[in-house]
């Protein structure tokens, strides 16, 4: 039975991933915190892999502060730099498949075409600088790694724009959604679930595991704006919402403009049908309610 590590258990991803391996029967899983793995200690993360063997790392742990990551730029960088490429080192060292999660913010978000995987990285805040460098200085650990980046993640778990709009929604009778920030929301169980099936064909042998980087995000695209629109709509909240533009609302790290994927890579590569957003934020509101 092949052994899978998922580094970020209480994460939004690793909480989804949690959810999701009921009733596996081909894999067996282990799942790090903060207090199993301390991704900031170089000498922990040694130390956690030298007892250990793992067929698949899943590093879905990453400092995602994005308006704290411009004044602590060092942690930034700790976790979202230095960690990923320790714990490249550690899976080339036992000949493990690393998967590490990545982001939209190493583009600079002026395109007006889908992201493609390969396309020109501009990253415009400290936070989108620490994961292109987290990529490329794992890459370079060991070319035997797959990257996946993703965006506008949100999920019942956690803190997240979501979970944000229902609070203020109930709180508020009208809200200021930015209009000029267009992209795709991506529900975390559907990429948890894109990557189990990936390691699924991948542990089954009906399909190769192929270094490199893809990106995964639901279909379809918003802006904030409408996703804030159809929460409001499928919640049954009558708050009003008001579309404006980005520089009504500063931020200390710029947001990109453009985050729509180009997906196809990874559709293609391991045959994965990936839902459309309106689908899968009727499934969460749904799931929410059981909660």
């Amino acid at each position: 039975m092949s052994e899978i590590l998922i580094i970020g258990r209480d994460g939004q991803l690793g909480s989804a991933f949690f959810e999701q391996i009921r009733g596996i029967d081909w894999a067996s899983f282990t799942f790090s915190t903060i207090e199993t793995l301390d991704l900031t200690n170089p000498s922990a993360i040694h130390s956690f892999f030298s007892d250990k063997k793992f067929d698949f790392i899943i590093n879905c742990a990453a400092y995602t502060a994005v308006d704290k990551a411009e004044s602590e730029k060092e942690m930034a960088f700790a976790l979202n730099t230095e960690a990923p490429k320790l714990i490249a080192d550690e899976a080339n060292k036992t000949g493990a498949h690393f998967i590490h999660i990545s982001t939209d913010y190493v583009f600079g978000g002026n395109q007006c075409r889908p992201l493609k995987p390969d396309g020109p990285k501009s990253p415009e805040s400290v936070y989108g600088q620490s994961k292109l460098k987290g990529e490329e200085s794992l890459m370079h650990a060991n070319p035997k790694s797959m990257v996946i980046r993703t965006a506008w993640l949100y999920s019942r778990f956690g803190q997240n724009f979501l979970k944000t709009m229902l609070r203020l929604g109930k709180e508020k009778e009208s809200l200021n959604v930015v209009f000029d920030q267009i992209g795709t929301p991506t529900l975390a169980d559907d990429l948890a679930h894109g990557i189990i099936t990936i390691m699924e064909k991948i542990i089954t042998g009906r399909k190769p595991f192929i270094s490199g980087v893809y990106h995964f995000s639901n279909e379809g695209v918003c802006s904030w704006y409408d996703f804030a629109t159809s929460i409001f709509e499928k919640a049954g909240i009558t708050c009003k919402v008001f579309p404006v533009e980005s520089d009504q609302f500063p931020t200390p790290a710029p947001r990109p403009f453009y985050s729509v994927m180009d997906k196809s890579l990874i559709k293609e590569t391991y045959d994965i049908e990936i839902p459309h957003w309106q689908a899968s934020l009727t499934k969460c509101l749904k799931d929410m309610t059981k909660m």
